[in-house]
């Protein structure tokens, strides 16, 4: 009886989460046009608990995407733009000295822009390795470290960092260790022609949207509770523990491709996101289980910048894409 009434409560909350999930997407369709999957994936990592990293060349809307979420989700939002000369106490904070009531002397840390809880990291690779680290903390614990002081950032935090893949003289391409945060690699497409005419109608020659309130932080942190009790059977999670083992060349899973030009595999996290994002995906879909197509939906994103590529696969140009793809549909889902 009991169990009847948690798979009760389960569905119930399966078909509310499906519902939000569909009006949080509904909405920010409203300002973006096009860009279903980039809205999609930005959507999912964001009530799981990752952060995104897109790839497109400029105009493409990134950052009008993230403005767009800040409103629907009623979230706190601040944009950073990476530079050369941006120090970590640009993005962090700093100590500064004030004079207190007494009229004495004193220091007082004052907040930098990652006090927020959707933060845009516009152009990251165009700061230096020192800069992009100050990130590091914040998107893995969820807190920031200056002058010896811990502070927790306000919950759901949520980063969503863009680099354009055409222009990189005087770039720093982000490591291995940065790149892993990211649960997400999302490459934004161009328009087609009706989009483009969309865009120009909206921008243009009508009236800007208005976006209405989908949910808010409290409600985010809600469904991820749901997410935890989704169910993934063994076979499932087995799946995406083989996924990600096709990926290193020297495991018996792994293809001739694999193994002719791939240098090192995906990492743990890998795993882990592909899990995560398959339960949103089956809860927004109606489901309360993962099922193959769950973990398979979002395969490119989770695994495409998790590979190294080695010296013969840079030089054949190999796609990463192309090659998780590749994975996903020749990897049998029973072994």
């Amino acid at each position: 009886m009991i169990m009847n009434t948690e798979s009760e409560n389960l569905t119930g909350e399966a078909r509310q989460f499906q519902e939000c999930f569909q009006r949080i997407r509904d909405q920010i369709g409203e300002v973006i046009v096009g860009q279903e999957r980039v809205v999609e994936a930005a959507v999912t990592a964001i009530l799981c608990g990752g952060n995104v990293l897109l790839e497109g060349v400029p105009g493409l809307g990134k950052t009008e995407l993230v403005k767009a979420m800040g409103r629907v989700l009623a979230l706190d939002f601040k944009r950073i733009q990476f530079t050369p000369d941006l120090m970590p106490a640009d993005i962090i904070g700093t100590n500064i000295m004030t004079q207190g009531p007494n009229g004495m002397y004193q220091f007082e840390f004052r907040q930098g822009p990652i006090f927020t809880q959707l933060l845009l990291a516009d152009e990251i690779n165009r700061a230096t390795p020192k800069t992009q680290a100050a990130l590091l903390e914040t998107m893995q614990e969820g807190s920031v470290t200056a002058a010896g002081k811990t502070f927790q950032l306000e919950q759901p935090f949520f980063v969503l960092a863009t680099q354009n893949p055409i222009e990189q003289e005087g770039t720093y391409p982000l490591p291995e260790a940065q790149l892993d945060r990211f649960m997400f690699k999302v490459v934004v497409p161009f328009l087609n022609r009706d989009e483009l005419n969309e865009v120009v109608k909206r921008t243009i020659l009508s009236e800007a949207a208005v976006v209405e309130k989908a949910v808010d932080g409290r409600g985010i942190l809600a469904m991820r509770e749901t997410l935890d009790r989704v169910v993934v059977a063994d076979p499932m999670r087995d799946f995406a523990v083989r996924l990600v083992l096709a990926t290193h060349p020297e495991v018996a899973e792994a293809s001739e491709r694999v193994k002719q030009f791939v240098r090192w595999g995906a990492s743990p996290r890998a795993t882990q996101a592909l899990i995560r994002s398959a339960r949103v995906r089956a809860l927004a879909c109606g489901r309360e289980h993962v099922a193959f197509e769950d973990i398979k939906y979002y395969a490119r994103e989770v695994l495409g910048h998790r590979i190294l590529l080695n010296y013969d696969g840079q030089a054949e140009n190999i796609d990463l894409g192309e090659l998780v793809d590749e994975l996903v549909t020749s990897l049998p889902e029973s072994a």
